[in-house]
């Protein structure tokens, strides 16, 4: 991905900031100068903290899960809106549903309502209603339709809010905290940096910036698509050739011993020698193997604490990137630990790592993480669509 430069940044207008007079005293580590009364941003912290967040979304793009794109106002909805459909994820863009995130079954059963008004229309019921009924049937999937149309897709909970001024969507912000949802976001100078887990300070305002901030973030989700789509494809060739070998190794015929294949008795005094020369190549294979064996256990004992590829914890709903790397440096870096693990125990390791933390109920992490050792994947994903943010 090309990055993005300060030049470009600085004709986008990223760098203006709010009046002097409505600033946020957090943002002080991201300004540059006063000028006019106006606060100019430090683009080259902009630069630097963008970076650090496409990262991170290519991550949590690549390991299946969804970001959902918040933005309302009248300047940015537009272009969100276009920007996530390219990289087909989620996206708020008329007005944040109370309760998105924390009461996630209610807002499903109103996606599902417009799937079913969807089947009525294709299966003919919808033409035996009366004429007032389908006129009001139609006003309520397009309510639906322009309110939650765009997550109709989203089956389960985010694994990140990307958000336009945290301001106006404080209440996106709220519920996301209370879940542990990582957020991402657009920060302003008149905004709190302290709410969100990746900023990128910015000019939140202008439609010129939003725009090249979406872009660049878009990019790098595309990315994180793009290798997850890869991985499979290597997978599933990995998994052809395999069962092509088994398929010929199936079909190959197989051998009879010939009569002069069929070994024959030697005089007892050769039988004597041949037997010694058999036992001195015994025990020398046995020595070659001793000496073989020792460097492997050395690399076992080596490897033994690399994080397995397919222990992903962010995949435990509940456990954000955060909390996944105070879990793995508390020693339960894989789903077999973490499912042997005690919830009060976890919650003592989340407390220390961070005051944020201490309000996360971990009770069912356990679980879901015995169910993703076993590879029981369709049932924790059946568990999490039905269970409010990882908690029965």
């Amino acid at each position: 991905m090309a990055k993005v430069e300060v030049k470009q940044l600085l004709e986008a207008g990223v760098h203006f900031g709010h009046l002097t007079r409505k600033w946020n005293p957090n943002m002080a580590p991201y300004i540059y100068m006063e000028r006019n009364g106006i606060h100019v941003i430090n683009l080259y912290k902009t630069v630097a903290k963008m970076d650090e967040a496409n990262e991170a979304l290519s991550k949590i793009a690549a390991s299946g899960r969804k970001i959902l794109f918040v933005a309302t106002k009248k300047q940015a909805k537009d272009i969100v809106a276009e920007k996530a459909a390219n990289v087909n994820m989620p996206y708020i863009t008329e007005r944040w549903p109370g309760g998105m995130l924390t009461n996630f079954v209610t807002i499903r059963k109103a996606v599902k309502k417009m799937a079913m008004i969807d089947r009525m229309k294709k299966d003919g019921t919808f033409l035996t209603l009366s004429k007032k009924e389908r006129l009001q049937v139609d006003r309520l999937r397009a309510k639906l339709e322009k309110n939650l149309g765009s997550i109709s897709e989203m089956t389960r909970l985010p694994g990140a809010l990307f958000i336009v001024d945290t301001m106006r969507e404080h209440i996106a912000v709220k519920e996301a905290q209370k879940l542990n949802i990582p957020i991402f976001a657009m920060v302003d100078t008149n905004s709190d940096p302290r709410d969100v887990d990746y900023l990128i300070p910015s000019n939140d305002d202008a439609s010129k910036s939003i725009d090249i901030i979406m872009t660049q973030v878009t990019n790098a989700v595309a990315e994180g698509l793009a290798e997850r789509k890869s991985e499979k494809a290597e997978g599933e060739a990995k998994k052809e050739k395999t069962s092509k070998k088994e398929e010929k190794a199936a079909a190959a015929p197989k051998l009879k011993p010939t009569p002069e294949t069929v070994e024959t008795k030697a005089p007892p005094v050769l039988q004597k020698a041949t037997e010694v020369e058999v036992d001195v190549k015994a025990t020398k294979k046995a020595v070659e193997k001793e000496e073989k064996a020792e460097p492997k256990k050395e690399t076992k004992k080596a490897t033994k604490g690399k994080k397995s590829a397919l222990d992903d914890l962010t995949k435990i709903e509940g456990v954000g990137p955060k909390a996944a790397e105070a879990l793995s440096n508390a020693g339960m870096e894989s789903f077999a630990k973490l499912a042997k693990g005690d919830a009060e125990k976890i919650k003592e390791v989340l407390t220390e790592a961070s005051s944020r933390m201490a309000h996360l109920d971990p009770t069912s992490w356990p679980k879901q993480a015995k169910m993703a050792a076993d590879g029981k994947w369709d049932e924790l994903k059946e568990w999490q669509d039905n269970a409010k943010g990882g908690v029965e």
